[in-house]
């Protein structure tokens, strides 16, 4: 793949991280509640985090390892948060990730973009499975994956540390053959 992969749905567009995006991806990063239900952000969010968050993106697709899409609003052009893939290429999977600014939550967003990672991974990529994981405190998420045909796999206990607390990991998977029959 040559150039970033571009995904339209019926409202949104997924493209490629941009550093005109910086002080977006910073406002709607640097919220504590969204910290506190995801892995990777830290809160206070700062432009230092966008930074490298934009290099990993760049460095991830010219190694084919991640694709990580800005979501944006299609009507406004407008970021609202972020999703992507990560790619093990040794056993064909991929695990599918994402955020979201807090004014957007609950409005189908993150459904809908993380319907249109999925066909682009079996469809573009050929993978073979793609998976997700959640923490135990955010159901919310594991019910985006739900209605993504993903199916519950099990629960991690006590598998991360954030801060200073061990959390429960619940771990959704869909396989091609999964995807096929819903597709």
């Amino acid at each position: 793949m040559q150039s970033f992969p571009a995904i339209e749905t019926a409202r949104l567009r997924l493209g490629e991280l941009q550093p005109g995006d910086i002080p977006q991806i910073v406002k709607c990063a640097d919220n504590p509640r969204i910290a506190a239900q995801t892995l990777n952000l830290p809160s206070p969010y700062t432009d230092k985090d966008a930074v490298f968050w934009i290099n990993l993106a760049n460095q991830g697709f010219k190694n084919g390892t991640q694709f990580i899409f800005a979501i944006r609003l299609k009507a406004e052009n407008a970021f609202i948060g972020g999703i992507g893939l990560t790619v093990e290429p040794r056993f064909n999977r991929a695990e599918v990730g994402y955020w979201l600014a807090e004014p957007f939550w609950n409005k189908g967003y993150v459904t809908e973009a993380t319907g249109a990672v999925i066909r682009f991974g079996f469809e573009s990529l050929g993978l073979n499975k793609i998976t997700s994981s959640h923490l135990a405190q955010n159901p919310a998420s594991g019910r985006v994956m739900q209605k993504n045909g993903m199916t519950r796999e099990g629960e991690l206990k006590e598998h991360i540390r954030k801060d200073t607390a061990y959390h429960t990991l619940v771990v959704y998977g869909l396989t091609r053959s999964e995807y096929g029959k819903n597709a």
